[in-house]
């Protein structure tokens, strides 16, 4: 986010800078606008990946796949947009962005609880740290970055988040064994 400059966005847009300053009068409106774009795109990805599944907790396990799917995809817009240290402006749209990701999530875990798939829990408290799990375990600077190993990393966030929200045997109910985006999907 620090290198963002209005004139090479200008530049890349083919307008001119002060088209750009018409629209947004500051560089943190402009990348605050981004992570609005950036934060639309993803909770609606998170819920088409849901919706598409047969059952609550499968439609937790497929956002939980395609969040962390996207976020490896990517991960160095995936890091500028939730996890690079920015200015106090900017940092107000990611953390709204970050709550939407657990907002999503705490809706899904509660889906789960009501049909008895999850045991008994607090679903915003449990989002919160599902989240947390997946943004650092994904892209956060404790997370691996060996490549060609982003599938794996994928399985053991997904599986490590289900057994945190009490799904003991997430393979053997067949909830962790695809992580590919869906058709149509693109990354972050």
């Amino acid at each position: 986010m620090a290198a963002v400059q209005i004139a090479s966005v200008a530049g890349r847009a083919e307008i001119a800078t002060g088209t750009v300053y018409r629209y947004f009068p500051a560089k943190t409106d402009l990348v605050a606008a981004l992570l609005r774009e950036i934060a639309e795109r993803e909770i609606g990805a998170l819920r088409r990946a849901a919706s598409g599944a047969p059952g609550p907790l499968s439609a937790l396990c497929a956002a939980i796949t395609i969040f962390a799917t996207r976020a490896r995809r990517d991960r160095r817009l995936a890091f500028a947009a939730i996890a690079e240290p920015v200015d106090a402006e900017i940092d107000v749209e990611r953390t709204a962005f970050r709550k939407s990701l657990a907002a999503e999530f705490a809706g899904l875990i509660a889906a789960a609880v009501t049909e008895r798939r999850l045991p008994e829990q607090d679903a915003g408290l449990s989002a919160a740290a599902l989240t947390g799990l997946l943004i650092e375990g994904a892209i956060g600077p404790l997370a691996p970055d060996e490549a060609g190993r982003d599938r794996d990393l994928v399985q053991s966030l997904a599986l490590t988040g289900l057994r945190g929200l009490g799904v003991a045997d997430a393979r053997a109910r067949g909830l962790v064994v695809q992580t590919a985006i869906p058709a149509g999907e693109d990354a972050p």
